[in-house]
């Protein structure tokens, strides 16, 4: 690393400072603000230069807008982005720390927000107050975009993505949570990869319900209110919905055939031309690359009856979908609605967002990031791909032109299965080279 660029220590502790504030965002009811009013005010202590020296916006309960002054006024911003609330813990999960504890032990932080999203937002926070200690000005003005309801869908980066595009800001680049640092994405592959999202699938929320007459569980007539949602529910199979191959995973299978072994990059370059045929054969693949072709469904919750004797009267069951690019939240209910093949069944979407808009790979934006990553992650190779999960920063891709969703720190694929899980942790190491990915970022601006 650069003589410049060494971070300054305390990372570790300052993010542990973090997790102990259960901003449980999903709790909220019984929490309260609490938590929230508490995290704005560590902020404050954690980082005074910042505090000091950028303009500060509460937008919503829950938003926070940093506002950095660049010299060239007449130059768009860039909007860095991380939110500060995280999912709940269940009690029965045997973590080996307390979830809130904020334990840092042999090089690592445990707890949960970790990972998600506490730990990229404090390299943001870092990078920051070392520049201002520095006596640093970024040429180009920089938004700190900061929400604490992303967990629930919430409101707070959709309000402040529409009020600066009502005060006329158009962003020059924004930057969100998405992808990550991560071992060898295929297994002929050497080296890490960079995964820079640059696109998300859309989501959507559907409610299935059916009614039907109750009486006693002895004398059954015909489908349950439970047998009818049941089958409706198993209609839906991963074939449900076409795989297509969009732009971005092609881009990703180009660039993993520029660094696979001779006999594996002829294929990958097959792949990438042919994207019907890439389509068919990563649905093949299953999981994750599954997943980045076609719009998945997921049963999430079920409910029916009130007694174990009686005939339910009402049913229902949540499908959570994740819409392939190319897709629509319309197109998806339809599609839905036309899978179930039941007139008694009633399909309801409860809530709704369309897949973003591809972000371009060969713009000075991405090749800036690519450049922050050679500092802070000397080696890795830089690949976009397509997110699959929702994101704050899908409120900016509709009138932003360069939205990328990548977490400048190296997780492991077990580090990965923690989020949103048990001993969500992350290396102190790793905070420290995304605090350099952060600050090389800004001076590139």
């Amino acid at each position: 690393m650069e003589k410049d660029l060494t971070p300054r220590p305390g990372i570790a502790d300052r993010l542990s400072a973090m997790i102990q504030l259960p901003t449980v965002s999903a709790e909220r009811e019984t929490r309260g603000l609490e938590p929230f009013e508490a995290f704005e005010a560590l902020i404050a202590e954690l980082y005074p230069l910042v505090h000091e020296k950028l303009s500060r916006e509460k937008i919503t309960d829950l938003g926070l807008l940093y506002f950095w002054q660049g010299s060239d006024e007449s130059l768009d911003p860039a909007v860095l982005m991380a939110h500060y609330d995280v999912v709940p813990v269940d009690e029965n999960d045997d973590w080996t720390y307390p979830p809130f504890e904020g334990r840092i032990t042999d090089g690592w932080v445990y707890g949960r927000g970790a990972l998600d999203d506490k730990g990229p937002l404090v390299v943001v926070l870092d990078a920051v107050e070392n520049l201002l200690a520095s006596g640093f000005t970024p040429r180009r003005s920089i938004y700190l975009s900061f929400g604490g309801d992303e967990e629930v869908h919430g409101n707070a980066a959709k309000v402040i993505s529409q009020t600066l595009h009502e005060r006329g800001v158009t962003p020059w680049l924004v930057i969100d949570e998405g992808g990550a640092v991560v071992d060898p994405p295929l297994p002929f592959l050497e080296g890490d990869a960079a995964m820079i999202g640059v696109a998300e699938k859309g989501i959507a929320t559907v409610r299935l319900s059916a009614f039907s007459q109750g009486g006693h569980a002895s004398t059954p007539k015909g489908l349950t209110a439970v047998s009818r949602v049941t089958r409706a529910v198993n209609r839906l199979q991963p074939s449900t919905f076409a795989s297509r191959a969009p732009e971005g995973v092609i881009r990703m299978l180009e660039a993993f055939a520029r660094k696979a072994p001779a006999r594996f990059a002829a294929p990958l370059r097959q792949l990438a031309a042919h994207p019907k045929v890439a389509a068919r054969v990563l649905t093949a693949a299953g999981g994750e690359m599954a997943a980045m072709v076609r719009t998945t469904i997921s049963p999430t919750m079920l409910s029916g009856g009130t007694a174990h004797n009686v005939l339910p009267s009402a049913a229902s069951a949540i499908i959570n979908l994740r819409i392939a690019l190319g897709e629509t939240v319309e197109g998806t209910v339809r599609r839905v609605r036309a899978q179930v093949r039941d007139p008694l069944i009633t399909v309801e979407l409860v809530e709704g967002s369309d897949p973003s808009p591809e972000s371009a790979t060969d713009n000075e934006q991405f090749a800036l990031i690519e450049q922050a990553i050679g500092v802070s992650h000397p080696g890795t190779q830089p690949v976009p791909y397509l997110v699959m999960a929702a994101t704050d920063s899908r409120w900016f891709h509709r009138f932003a032109p360069a939205v990328y969703r990548f977490a400048p720190l190296k997780m492991t694929a077990a580090q990965r299965a923690t989020i949103h899980a048990v001993d969500e942790q992350v290396e102190v190491a790793e905070l420290e080279r995304g605090e350099v990915f952060h600050r090389s970022l800004i001076k590139g601006l």
